[in-house]
């Protein structure tokens, strides 16, 4: 079982995936802003973060570029989980850090197969 962070500002979208990580073993910290996120991030040490790109604020590019390059959270992979599909949004993403890309809705298999590669599991 996992730690998984989940930043995610649609209550939808965190009901729907709080539900497919638990079922599949993992404990949830869901936080609905990059900056909570952050913060959760730095006191809970997640084993993995699934960051939204559209978020209040802060977006997830930004709040994953936070999260790769401090010290504390750095060693953290992140699996972008949003709707921007783009060949550039994933390219982007990428290059801000994260570890993975996922467009909306995932398919619950493939994000399950995913986290566990990313989990080194």
């Amino acid at each position: 079982m996992a730690k998984i962070l989940l930043i995610e500002d649609s209550p939808t979208d965190t009901a729907v995936l709080t539900q497919l990580l638990e079922r599949n073993g993992h404990q949830v910290i869901a936080r609905s802003s990059a900056e909570d996120g952050i913060e959760a991030a730095r006191a809970e040490l997640p084993d993995l973060v699934l960051m939204d790109v559209v978020l209040p604020g802060m977006n997830g590019f930004q709040a994953t570029r936070a999260l790769s390059r401090d010290a504390a959270t750095g060693h953290i992979p992140v699996l972008i989980v949003s709707t921007k599909g783009m060949e550039t949004d994933k390219a982007w993403g990428m290059r801000q850090g994260a570890r993975g890309y996922v467009v909306k809705p995932p398919v619950e298999a493939d994000l399950v197969e995913r986290i566990n590669a990313l989990l080194g599991g």
